[in-house]
């Protein structure tokens, strides 16, 4: 098979190559290949000049393992320092969450339902969704997975207020500033293009498996992109002759933010809302694999004991909250739609 040898032989760096080399005993196959006839190989087998290809004909060359054996260390080294910062910073969210699954684990069914379906009337003004939701609330509940629901829908809750509460102001700020968009933008891009696994693996090394604000930060950073490119997008989108028409009338920046800007961007806003709302439920399932309770333990279940039919209910029950959040958010948007129209 070729190899790069001859090319650091023609670069004069033999030398620097071998000074790397063990003066441990060569195996066979290394004998064998130093005295053996070198053809060179052919080009046809000449492989890519990655990490490994190229230590193999020089030993100074770092191995694919030695990079991610130093990110692993490296960021090992900072972990103590991470913790002290984030641990203090992010233990209101444990709280938070703590909470809304105490309360609804602890409060009887028949408070905690007609509060839901207060809030979806609230929203929706919609009798109809209100019907929907509490047949959707009975039937989980008659197969024995209230329990579950309620923990999925709270930690739903606390999560999707928490992007609401951040990503908005975020999305206002983007708007206003050029440079802040440029700025946000790839961050953004990086958070919504990264694998929902990869969220995990280095909370795992911060935060204790017992610990919400672990599945919470999760959540969080995966569902929040929505809210923010919407937030922005919207008041970008707004009409350019009324932001001068504002200016005409004297109107300040907070004037123009509040009273123009935001309720013609609010069908924007609102949308963010509703795609923060599903992707927060998407990760909430995923969650369950670091201890986050609710139905994706059902389903966790079903994939580690082959539980066919656990996993296949479950999975019902996640497609009823969701078909319920999304409906619920888009009569709200449909409200505002209505409400500007007229």
């Amino acid at each position: 098979m070729a190899t790069y040898d001859g090319v650091f032989d023609a670069l004069g760096l033999r030398d620097w190559c071998d000074a790397s080399a063990s003066s441990a005993p060569m195996s066979m196959a290394d004998l064998l290949k130093q005295t053996g006839p070198d053809d060179g190989g052919s080009l046809w087998d000449l492989p890519f000049p990655s990490l490994d290809a190229l230590n193999e004909a020089c030993g100074k060359i770092p191995q694919s393992r030695d990079l991610t054996l130093g990110l692993e260390n490296g960021f090992l080294s900072i972990k103590d320092s991470l913790q002290v910062v984030l641990d203090p910073l992010t233990q209101p969210l444990s709280w938070m969450l703590n909470g809304a699954l105490n309360f609804v684990d602890a409060t009887p069914w028949w408070i905690v339902l007609p509060l839901l379906l207060l809030v979806t009337w609230l929203v929706a003004r919609s009798l109809k969704l209100v019907v929907f939701v509490a047949l959707s609330v009975g039937l989980l509940a008659f197969i024995d997975h209230y329990g579950h629901a309620m923990d999925t829908l709270a930690i739903i809750f606390v999560c999707a207020f928490i992007c609401v509460l951040f990503g908005i102001p975020i999305g206002i700020a983007m708007s206003r500033s050029d440079r802040m968009q440029r700025i946000a933008i790839p961050i953004l891009d990086m958070l919504q293009t990264l694998p929902p696994f990869v969220y995990l693996i280095p909370l795992i090394f911060l935060f204790s498996v017992t610990e919400p604000k672990l599945y919470g930060i999760a959540i969080i950073l995966y569902a929040i992109v929505p809210v923010i490119r919407l937030t922005d997008l919207g008041i970008r989108l707004v009409d350019k002759d009324v932001i001068e028409a504002a200016d005409a009338f004297g109107m300040t920046g907070r004037q123009k933010l509040f009273g123009v800007q935001i309720p013609l961007a609010l069908p924007n806003i609102m949308a963010g809302v509703n795609q923060t709302i599903m992707m927060s439920l998407a990760m909430v399932v995923i969650a369950s694999l670091v201890s986050a309770p609710g139905l994706g333990v059902l389903v966790l279940r079903g994939i580690r004991n082959l539980e066919l039919g656990v996993g296949l209910v479950a999975g019902l029950g996640i497609v009823l909250i969701a078909i319920i959040l999304d409906r619920v958010t888009k009569a709200s948007l449909a409200r505002i739609n209505a409400a500007q129209n007229h």
